[in-house]
């Protein structure tokens, strides 16, 4: 009678965790991060809650799967964020629908970006003239119409953003933006409503536009990075098998990935590709790593060393213990 080990009991005993995946909306610096983090871990059944800036998922383990997804999402958007089901989303017919959001999004931080430029630049201009002993500078009242529509439209996410993370008696990014701006733009219409006539005004309303300006850019930019990193993650995970060979209570069984839990031992034949990340506790051979490393040649591996999915098993039958899922 073959032994079981405490693994295979604990897979055969009672209910199974329950895995929820989500996508996670307004998320703009690591605050965030640990604000959706400890308000899903609030949540009585979660056993851990993993939140990914980069990448904009969640990855939700709760003891009892009847907890529910809505539950989940609802403590997310309390902290003031927005989420819905991965899963779903992969489900539904339309399978590149993440990507078309993501699409939308950029598309829509590019209209604001030039948006930006285009209204700041007349400060710029008015400002550079001053540097050089010219009076180009705009009217008082063109300066605070410019400025004001990149302060209260083109800004309305740090305000948004900024009133969540007060609400939820936290600090944030967007709150110390809106903040800023916000006073130089205040002092700037204060200098115009109180200066003299016939006296220029001391404006700043090009500090808070350019301020805001800029930061839509570097918004653009970690947006396009963020795009760039995505695709070459998903061309990595397409080269994965979509079934791996299983060993649980001493029979092997090929199951698709999905299922593969921490702690699985998958074995790979020669030739295969491997399935999941993991260590090496039998076997060994050599390995195609070029996908990861762009090495040319393969790499011997041995017990205890460490293999990456989507690399190819050259020779020798490898037995890894899975230590990495997703």
């Amino acid at each position: 009678m073959d032994a079981v080990t405490p693994k295979d009991d604990l897979a055969s005993s009672g209910p199974q965790n329950a895995e929820f995946n989500l996508g996670i909306e307004g998320m703009t610096c690591a605050s965030c991060v640990n604000r959706v983090e400890r308000a899903l871990k609030r949540i009585p059944d979660v056993i851990s809650a993993d939140v990914n800036l980069a990448t904009e998922h969640a990855r939700v383990v709760t003891r009892d799967p009847a907890s529910g997804l809505e539950s989940i999402m609802s403590a997310v958007r309390a902290a003031g964020y927005g989420a819905y089901d991965l899963a779903a989303t992969d489900a539904s017919d339309e399978p590149d629908d993440e990507d078309a959001r993501g699409t939308a999004k950029n598309r829509r931080e590019l209209i604001h970006l030039l948006a930006a430029i285009a209204l700041s630049a007349p400060l710029a201009f008015g400002m550079a003239a001053e540097l050089a002993g010219l009076r180009w500078m705009l009217p008082g009242w063109a300066q605070f119409a410019l400025a004001s529509v990149v302060q209260f439209w083109l800004g309305a996410r740090f305000y948004i953003a900024g009133w969540k993370a007060v609400r939820a008696r936290a600090g944030n990014m967007d709150l110390l933006v809106a903040l800023g701006t916000s006073a130089g733009w205040g002092l700037s219409v204060y200098e115009l409503l109180a200066t003299p006539p016939g006296q220029p005004p001391v404006l700043y309303f090009e500090s808070s536009a350019f301020l805001i300006t800029f930061i839509l850019l570097g918004k653009w930019l970690e947006a396009r990075a963020k795009r760039q990193t995505a695709s070459a993650i998903k061309a990595l995970s397409r080269l994965r098998p979509d079934t791996a060979c299983v060993r649980r209570g001493g029979t092997e069984t090929t199951i698709p990935l999905k299922q593969i839990r921490l702690g699985d031992i998958v074995v790979i034949r020669p030739g295969e590709r491997i399935a999941v990340d993991g260590r090496i506790i039998q076997g060994g051979g050599q390995v195609d790593d070029s996908m990861l490393t762009g090495e040319s040649l393969p790499v011997e591996k041995s017990v205890g060393g460490k293999v990456t999915g989507g690399a190819i098993n050259i020779d020798g039958l490898l037995v890894v213990e899975t230590t990495a899922i997703g």
